[in-house]
């Protein structure tokens, strides 16, 4: 039985804002299952948050939020902010940190649906939408770690159900929604903006192109400018450093870099079963003529990823958009299988699942054991390699650290490559008696130096010699990070370098030298 239309559902007829012209179709039946479904995702990842440990980046965000700003080299302050709230409620507890991004997957697969609702889908393809969504490598991966890729999933997928919305009812105060979906994920990241230039670029190639001069599209505007603005006046008054950090990205010095990943990654971030819906949606977004009016959304991914593969952008940066054409696709595939011979369609759908849904658990999720983790697993899967051997591997500087002699033990200080090594040793060092560790990786290098006296450093991470001997007059190669498992990360048989005697003061060589960004 459907339910009667609510004033939120009926356009908002203004002068700056009429209807797009033709009956547009009337949403879906709102129904419980894609609930069911949001529910059953948020509770496996909850249940699996604990296995394995911590990722690097979550032990850099636990660093950062002991030095609270209004911006960081890489980012912005909220999920810093977020971690110290988190870890101040249960100090080291990973289920409890982890928490809210288990949340914000729900809320994605939900928002995912309603998208899919908002185009006419029914219960059905509503459905099918939150278990495409669900499965989806980006929903899994982000939700599994605390990190900024979880809050801008959540927000590029709300601010695309806003912009449906708009476009289906005509009621432009939904770009208020917009606004400030971007003006949040712009105090995590910069990336929301990316959106927001499909978005534009969308409305000017397919219109409706009033939307531009519209008072509350102008006024979502003026609303993200004023949420970001804390954000963005920390990255200009330090010279825009995120700009250095893409630079870095670009030139492939991040994992999931590169114009080659980047267009590969477009074809198994929701997963290889997805391809053919999410294709089926963005044709149907542009060319169906019942969906006239979303033809701005479907011009928006391909402006955004047509960015990313210009710019050699991380090729999960346009991966929300792609779950909003899933969900177009998600129509447009329940309704092609309700047509003819029902059983081989339905069958030819259902076969799929298997082989190409169900692995994006395994390869995505911590369900094998890390001492018998496969290799293919961290070869398709980078990020798992990242959780896995961290209190090994301050066992292993612990023993270098206990081997130096009394008087070099009392002042000596740890030297990092990056800064998930720099968060191990903050987390796990105090139990074993190991001196601070300092990086110049990213806003690491703003957190403090070593002391002017801090003449003897344990290395660690650095592969190269010849630039520490650059700092150092001597360096000797003392042992190799072991994290008693087989697992090819980027620390596990790492160099651990002694060095002594440094050639200029720490004064000098900071700023200049040791900082890096990547």
């Amino acid at each position: 039985m459907s339910e009667p239309a609510t004033d939120i559902d009926r356009p908002h007829r203004s002068a700056q804002s009429p209807p797009p012209p033709g009956r547009q179709p009337e949403p879906g039946t709102r129904t419980r299952g894609p609930w069911l479904v949001a529910a059953a995702t948020s509770a496996t990842l909850l249940l699996l948050a604990g296995r394995y440990g911590y990722h690097r980046d979550e032990l850099y965000f636990l660093l950062a939020g002991r030095h609270l700003d209004w911006g960081y080299v890489d980012q912005g302050p909220l999920v810093p902010a977020l971690a110290r709230l988190l870890d101040t409620i249960a100090p080291g507890n990973l289920v409890v940190l982890r928490t809210p991004s288990a949340l914000l997957a729900g809320g994605a697969v939900l928002l995912v649906a309603a998208i899919a609702r908002e185009l006419g889908a029914g219960r059905g393809a509503q459905l099918v939408a939150a278990v495409l969504a669900a499965l989806s490598g980006i929903v899994l991966a982000s939700g599994h770690l605390l990190s900024t890729t979880t809050v801008d999933l959540l927000v590029w997928l709300l601010a695309a159900w806003c912009a449906v919305r708009l476009l289906r009812t005509g009621d432009s105060r939904w770009a208020l929604g917009i606004g400030l979906a971007l003006g949040v994920g712009m105090l995590s990241k910069l990336l929301p903006a990316l959106l927001a230039v499909g978005l534009i670029v969308g409305v000017l190639i397919a219109g409706p192109r009033r939307l531009l001069r519209d008072r509350w599209v102008l006024a979502a505007a003026g609303v993200t400018v004023l949420l970001a603005a804390p954000n963005l006046i920390w990255q200009a008054s330090h010279g825009f450093p995120q700009l250095g950090v893409a630079a870095s990205i670009s030139g492939g010095d991040s994992s999931y870099s590169g114009r080659l990943d980047a267009f590969t990654l477009q074809f198994v971030i929701i997963s290889p079963y997805a391809v053919p819906i999410w294709i089926a949606g963005l044709v149907a977004l542009l060319r169906r003529p019942a969906w006239r009016a979303y033809r701005a959304v479907g011009w928006a991914w391909l402006v955004v990823v047509g960015i990313v593969l210009v710019a050699g952008g991380k090729g999960y940066y346009d991966a929300p958009l792609l779950l909003v054409l899933t969900a177009a696709g998600a129509v447009v595939t329940v309704a092609w299988a309700s047509r003819g011979s029902l059983w081989w369609r339905r069958g030819l759908l259902a076969l799929g699942v298997v082989p190409f849904l169900l692995p994006n658990v395994v390869l995505l999720l911590p369900v094998l054991p890390a001492d018998r983790l496969p290799g293919f697993v961290v070869d398709v899967n980078y990020d798992a390699g990242e959780t896995i051997g961290w209190p090994a591997f301050a066992d292993s500087l612990a023993a270098v650290h206990n081997g130096l002699p009394p008087e070099e033990r009392s002042r000596a200080v740890i030297l990092t490559a990056n800064y998930g090594e720099a968060g191990a040793v903050a987390r796990y060092g105090p139990d074993r008696a190991l001196p601070r560790a300092y990086s110049g990786h990213n806003s690491m290098v703003d957190f403090g130096r070593p002391p002017a006296d801090a003449d003897v450093v344990i290395a660690v991470g650095w592969e190269r010699p010849d630039q520490l001997s650059t700092w150092f007059e001597q360096c000797i190669l003392a042992g190799r990070v072991d994290q008693r498992v087989e697992v090819d990360n980027d620390e596990n048989g790492g160099p651990i370098h002694v060095c002594r005697g440094l050639r200029r003061p720490w004064a000098q060589i900071w700023d200049t030298e040791v900082r890096h960004t990547g």
